[in-house]
């Protein structure tokens, strides 16, 4: 495809494609609450310990839904609406794809701030996005019970080291991500934006979780991510629109 201007990723056929994946989840979330519920009557459970099962469920999900919601609206800026609807809303999660897009951006010289209009590009980063997550897929049927052994004989033998390696993963996994925002600290003040931002979310994060053990806030417990992420997203707005970024 060469006509580039005929290209919208917010296009009504990218509108209808993620209608209908929605659509299929929302069916199949609501065809096994339905078996669940039937399966508690038949097994005699109190009507009112499912019912407040499923609301108590479905308000835990708001503090994950709040921080998808904010993954969709950064991605958006540049891939549309429909794709990072259809992506973080079903199987992907911020973490992965706005590191999946970014660098696929930055290996063909395109710059975040303004919408895909170019068609191979956008196939590009929608291609990148699925085929790295297909090992999250994959992968787990497969080795999740060898890993989940693994994991269990090493805090058998030693709770604390345990406790350690599980650390040491996320510290890795963390570290990962954290080499995107001070990979850029030598291009000056537009570099410095994405340190002061993480520090502005880990601010956030510290005081959250000050005030859930000190304060005893338990309800912030589930929303301390989505605050710290709405936190750091208003300072780099204020930012970048300060210094003209």
């Amino acid at each position: 495809m060469n006509n580039t201007s005929s290209f919208s990723p917010n296009s009504p056929f990218m509108y209808g494609l993620a209608a209908a994946v929605i659509l299929f989840v929302f069916a199949q979330s609501f065809f096994f609450l339905i078996r669940a519920v039937r399966r508690a009557h038949a097994v005699g459970m109190d009507i009112s310990i499912v019912r407040k099962t499923i609301g108590s469920t479905a308000l835990f999900t708001l503090a994950p839904a709040f921080s998808i919601m904010l993954g969709v609206i950064t991605l958006a800026k540049f891939l549309g609406l429909p794709l990072p609807w259809i992506r973080l809303s079903v199987i992907g999660a911020i973490t992965y794809e706005l590191p999946a897009a970014t660098s696929t951006a930055n290996a063909l010289g395109i710059s975040l701030s303004e919408t895909v209009t170019d068609p191979s590009v956008f196939s590009a980063i929608a291609w990148v996005m699925t085929l790295g997550i297909i090992p999250s897929i994959v992968l787990p049927p497969l080795l999740i019970k060898k890993i989940q052994k693994g994991i269990v004989q090493i805090k058998t033998k030693d709770e604390k080291w345990g406790d350690i390696f599980m650390t040491s993963l996320f510290m890795g996994m963390i570290s990962a991500f954290s080499g995107m925002v001070f990979s850029r600290v030598r291009e000056g003040l537009p570099g410095l934006l994405p340190v002061a931002v993480l520090a502005v979310s880990a601010l956030a994060m510290c005081i959250c979780g000050l005030l859930v053990k000190k304060a005893h806030v338990k309800w912030l417990e589930n929303y301390a991510m989505p605050f710290s992420m709405i936190a750091g997203m208003v300072f780099a707005s204020c930012a970048s629109s300060a210094f003209g970024l």
